[in-house]
C-alpha cells in the first residue's frame, strides 16, 4: 500500500528514499532530456575567416569603397581632389580655407591676399558680412555666392557661418636669397630664426615685432615648425606680406652657412652666457629663438656662437618666444639708432 501511494506520488529517487523530498512529483521538469538532434553542434562549429572590412555592408571601410566606386563610375574626382581635406586646414600646395565671419573680416582687416570669398546662399546678414562683401570688393577679391550644401563640403564640417575665404599658399623665399637680399642693403643684417616654434600665431608676432624693430627677414625650419597660414597671416597684422620668411631645409646647415660669412648667431635662451645689458646688437645678427617648452634644440645650440637670456626682475621664469623676441628685438634696435 505504501508502494503503490508512492507510485502515485511520483517515482523513487536513488539513496534514501525515507529522506523527506526523494520522492520526485509527478509534473517535475526533471527527466529525461529531449535529444538537440545534432543543432547544438553544428552551430558550435566554425563559419571561417572574418570576411575583409571592404566586404561587410555595414562596415565603414565598405560604405567608403561604395562611394568611391559610385563616383569614379560618374567620372568624379576622389579623395583629396574631392575636397575631402580637414577644414581650415593646408595642403602642402593647395590653398587653404579660413571659415566663419570673425576669422574671415579679421584677415581680410590685416591685408591677406586672398583670392576668393565665398558667401552661402540665403545668410543672414550682419555687420561682419557686410564689412567682408565690402573688403573683399574694394581689393579686387572675388566674390562667390555658393549654395551652402557646397559650403558643407568643403569645409567638411560645416561649421563656416555662411562665409570663407580661400587663400593661397603662401610663397617661401630662399634662405640664399634673403641673405643677398638683407646684405644688399645700407643697415647691418637683422634675421630672426626660429627652432621647435609650432604655434602659427607666435610665428605671426614674430614677424609682426621684426618688421616693427627693423629686422629684415624670418627664417623657420621646413619640419616640425609653424607656417605661414591664415592664423599667421592675421596675427602679423598684415606684416607677412611685407616681410620675407624663408625656409630652410635644415636649420642647423643654414645657420653655418650663414656663420661663415659674417653673420653672429645668437640663441635665445634661459641661463645663457651672457644677458641682454651686456650684448652689442650692431653687428649683423641672426637671432635663433627656442620654444617656450623646448627650448633650441641641441645641435642649433651647438653652432650659436653666444647664448643670449634676458634679466628679469620678477619671478617669472620664462616668457613667451615672441614676447622674448620682441624684447630683444627693441633693445637691438635702441643700440643702433644710438
Amino acid at each position: 500500500m505504501v508502494a503503490g501511494r508512492r507510485a502515485r506520488k511520483g517515482e523513487l529517487m536513488a539513496g534514501n528514499s525515507q529522506r523527506r523530498g526523494a520522492v520526485r512529483k509527478t509534473g517535475s521538469k526533471k527527466g529525461a532530456v529531449v535529444g538537440s538532434g545534432g543543432k547544438r553542434r553544428r552551430s558550435l562549429e566554425g563559419r571561417g575567416a572574418t570576411p575583409p572590412a571592404e566586404a561587410r555592408t555595414k562596415h565603414p571601410a565598405a560604405k567608403r569603397a561604395a562611394a568611391k566606386a559610385k563616383a569614379e563610375a560618374k567620372g568624379r574626382p576622389t579623395g583629396r581632389a574631392a575636397g575631402g581635406r580637414p577644414a581650415g586646414r593646408k595642403t602642402e600646395d593647395g590653398p587653404e580655407l579660413v571659415l566663419g565671419r570673425n576669422p574671415v573680416v579679421e584677415c581680410l582687416r590685416a591685408g591677406v591676399p586672398a583670392t576668393a570669398l565665398y558667401v552661402a546662399v540665403g545668410t543672414e546678414n550682419d555687420d561682419r558680412l557686410t564689412e567682408s562683401v565690402q573688403t573683399a570688393a574694394d581689393a579686387g577679391i572675388s566674390i562667390l555666392e555658393v549654395p551652402r550644401t557646397d559650403l558643407d563640403r568643403m569645409s567638411n564640417n560645416g561649421l563656416h557661418q555662411g562665409l570663407a575665404l580661400q587663400v593661397p599658399p603662401y610663397r617661401y623665399a630662399h634662405p640664399d636669397d634673403l641673405l643677398d637680399q638683407v646684405r644688399g642693403t645700407a643697415e647691418p643684417a637683422l634675421l630672426v630664426a626660429l627652432d621647435n616654434i609650432s604655434d602659427p600665431r607666435n610665428l605671426g608676432a614674430v614677424v609682426r615685432s621684426v618688421a616693427a624693430f627693423g629686422g629684415q627677414g624670418v627664417l623657420i625650419p621646413q619640419r616640425r615648425s609653424a607656417s605661414v597660414t591664415a592664423v599667421a597671416w592675421r596675427t602679423s597684422a598684415g606684416a607677412a606680406a611685407r616681410l620675407p620668411v624663408a625656409r630652410a631645409t635644415n636649420l642647423t646647415r643654414t645657420l653655418k652657412d650663414w656663420a661663415s660669412q659674417g653673420m653672429q648667431i645668437v640663441g635665445l635662451d634661459m641661463g645663457g652666457d651672457t644677458t641682454l645689458d651686456e650684448f652689442d646688437g650692431t653687428a649683423p645678427t641672426v637671432i635663433v629663438v627656442g620654444s617656450e617648452g623646448k627650448g633650441l634644440s641641441r645641435l642649433v645650440r651647438e653652432n650659436c656662437d653666444s647664448i643670449l637670456s634676458i634679466p628679469m626682475a620678477g619671478p617669472v621664469e620664462s616668457l613667451n618666444a615672441s614676447v622674448a623676441a620682441g624684447v630683444v628685438l627693441a633693445e637691438i634696435a635702441r643700440q643702433r639708432r644710438a
